[in-house]
């Protein structure tokens, strides 16, 4: 397996339902700090720890729960560029669960 490629860099994340992030990743690929450039949450940042994995060469799975209790994974391809993301959080009517796809620009 490879070193942590995302670690240190920053890549602009679009996502299938139109929304966009900055997501920016510490040098020792520990923690990510994500700014949302386009959607309802436009504006949003936090910085995060990662949990993460790779599962092949330039293949990640990456994990964490924000501050609002929504919890996040992805599966980070840097070979294609490409992510899968599954969310979960919570609405008036319960826990939702979200599944979306992406592209990934690096910054």
């Amino acid at each position: 397996m490879s070193a942590l490629t995302y670690a240190g860099k920053t890549f602009v994340f679009h996502v299938d339902n139109g929304v966009v992030f900055r997501n920016t990743y510490a040098a020792d690929g520990t923690t990510l700090r994500y700014e949302t450039l386009k959607g309802p949450a436009k504006g949003a940042e936090e910085t995060v720890t990662l949990h993460s994995a790779e599962v092949a060469p330039g293949l990640f799975m990456l994990g964490w729960v924000e501050v609002s209790g929504m919890t996040i994974t992805h599966l980070m391809n840097l070979n294609t560029r490409t992510v899968h993301a599954f969310w979960t959080y919570e609405t008036g009517d319960g826990r939702v669960a979200e599944l979306h796809t992406g592209t990934l620009e690096p910054a």
